[in-house]
């Protein structure tokens, strides 16, 4: 007679207290940090501020995190994960541009907080160091998209095209967080409804400019 198959724990259940109770002090962390940022400005926040958000002491703060700037877009994915993500998984028929506009498109209605595309250009707009920590993400999402873009049989040439598509890609992304975007979409509507739909309106345009080709953008 055969030994009962019995369920596996799972990972949540394998934790350890202590484990948890880091995990949880963690996410804390990092949840009072992003509601501080998007109130006030990263520039504007204090590490005290955020330690006692969270509940916990400054020197507590630093056991998991080297500095303030490490708070930045960190702690759970973001849009730029999400897009990622939509590369990586589009349809058959779907091009790699398509599927990060796309992305783009569902942010901006997403309720979420990590993926909502207004929380993400509110914070990128935070200050000097929002903007530094946001030109480093930029490199590492375009180099994820050349990845997740990339076949197991692909040569040089093949790999060179990966890269230029992850920056043409990259090209929509970054325009989206710009001042002159931010501009544009605050004077086109009087209400946040209105300003959605003008956002997204400039990404569906965005994207055919550039799967035009940059020339005709230009017109």
């Amino acid at each position: 007679m055969k030994s009962p198959v019995l369920p596996q724990p799972s990972q949540q259940a394998r934790e350890s207290l202590r484990e948890r109770k880091k995990r949880m002090t963690r996410e804390a962390i990092f949840a009072a940090a992003r509601a501080l940022f998007n109130e006030r400005g990263f520039d504007e926040v204090t590490v005290a501020q955020i330690a006692d958000s969270a509940n916990i002491s400054v020197k507590t703060l630093f056991t998991y995190i080297g500095s303030k700037e490490e708070l930045l877009f960190s702690g759970r994915p973001t849009v730029l994960d999400g897009i990622v993500a939509a590369v990586r998984n589009r349809k058959l028929a779907q091009t790699p541009l398509v599927a990060a506009a796309q992305a783009l498109l569902a942010a901006v209605d997403d309720k979420a907080p990590d993926g909502n595309l207004d929380a993400f250009q509110r914070m990128a707009g935070s200050g000097p160091a929002a903007r530094s920590r946001l030109r480093a993400l930029w490199d590492e999402t375009e180099d994820a998209l050349t990845e997740a873009l990339a076949a197991h049989k692909d040569g040089p040439r093949e790999l060179a095209a990966r890269r230029l598509t992850a920056a043409q890609i990259m090209v929509l992304v970054r325009t989206v967080t710009s001042a002159e975007v931010g501009d544009l979409i605050a004077k086109s509507a009087d209400t946040e409804q209105e300003r959605k739909e003008a956002l997204k309106d400039w990404i569906r345009d965005a994207a055919g400019h550039l799967a035009r080709g940059l020339q005709a953008a230009g017109r």
